[in-house]
């Protein structure tokens, strides 16, 4: 699966729905919508409308994501809030010292630097290393580079990105668009090329666009649905609730049919006449056969010599003998 996740999110924006149709035909199976915030507001909610004011293409997937400005220290502890909001949350250093805090302290998903800017100086292998191994990613964007009209900007965003890859040794970047049309979009293999070109490899250009960018999304998501993203609940295949016993009129015909049942099965038990049926061995061997030895022993077949007289039972009835 192939992951662009910043495409600018604007209410006034009429291009945004080509522009997410024409990733779908490139390709793209996650897209995120990016709202900016410089300053917080007092109410915290997402910008952007679920479900989107126009038709998106079926199989993609669409997230909300937040890329907030650095520049305020002291509200930084609303970041929780904007994590509950938004899928993804980013933060935007404009200086060292915001980066830094970025780096070290900030709970959040993505690091994203302006890169067709100078900064004043050069990105630092402990710092950044900290920031990977707490599972925050570093992004790069090329868009803005691609539809500026300035050749200083494209010369910065080489140079940063050429850094970035040395001082991270290819770890930890995740290659998005930012492009506000169509124009500024590139194939998910002209992104790979172009970042063998500034010296990544292959293997871990594509990671960018794949494994490193899905990491983003998955760890974003633990934050918000499990606890301390290690404990997450699940179904446990818990058994359906038991239906409520009906009452009044239906509960008395239920209690009636299961009297008339138990009543049946001790009458036929009785024989019908109150006494109880005492079953013999002759009676096991079936009603035919009973009769036929019953018949025998009437004709004189118990008869056991000449001068004795007995008396046995044969099928229940007296059969008297002759001595």
């Amino acid at each position: 699966m192939f992951y662009d996740l910043n495409v600018p999110w604007s209410e006034k924006d009429r291009e945004l729905q080509r522009t997410i149709a024409f990733l779908d035909e490139l390709g793209y199976d996650v897209v995120a919508l990016t709202a900016t915030l410089g300053k917080l507001p007092g109410e915290i909610k997402c910008l952007i409308p679920s479900p989107l004011p126009f038709p998106t293409p079926a199989r993609m997937r669409i997230l909300r994501r937040c890329n907030m400005f650095l520049t305020d220290p002291t509200t930084n502890h609303r970041i929780p809030q904007l994590q509950q909001a938004y899928d993804i949350l980013a933060a935007r250093p404009t200086d060292e010292r915001t980066l830094q805090q970025a780096c070290h302290s900030l709970d959040i998903d993505l690091i994203s630097l302006d890169l067709t800017q100078r900064f004043e100086s050069h990105f630092k292998f402990k710092m950044l290393s900290e920031a990977i191994s707490r599972g925050i990613k570093i992004e790069v964007c090329y868009g803005p580079a691609i539809l500026a009209s300035d050749a200083t900007a494209k010369r910065n965003l080489i140079g940063n990105v050429v850094q970035l890859i040395r001082v991270t040794r290819g770890r930890g970047l995740v290659f998005s668009s930012e492009a506000r049309s169509v124009l500024g979009i590139r194939a998910p293999s002209d992104v790979i090329n172009l970042a063998s070109v500034w010296g990544l490899a292959e293997d871990r250009a594509k990671d960018g666009v794949t494994r490193e960018a899905r990491s983003v999304v998955e760890f974003s998501r633990l934050k918000r649905t499990s606890f301390r993203g290690a404990v997450d609940f699940v179904y446990g295949g818990e058994k359906p609730e038991v239906a409520a016993i009906p009452v009044g009129k239906n509960k008395d015909k239920g209690e009636g049919k299961r009297a008339n049942a138990e009543a049946a099965k001790k009458r036929k038990a009785e024989g019908g006449n109150g006494t109880p049926v005492s079953v013999s061995g002759e009676e096991m061997l079936g009603s035919k056969r009973a009769k036929q030895r019953l018949k025998n022993g009437a004709m004189g077949g118990g008869q056991k010599g000449d001068g004795e007289t007995g008396s046995e039972n044969v099928g229940n009835v007296p059969v008297i003998r002759k001595k």
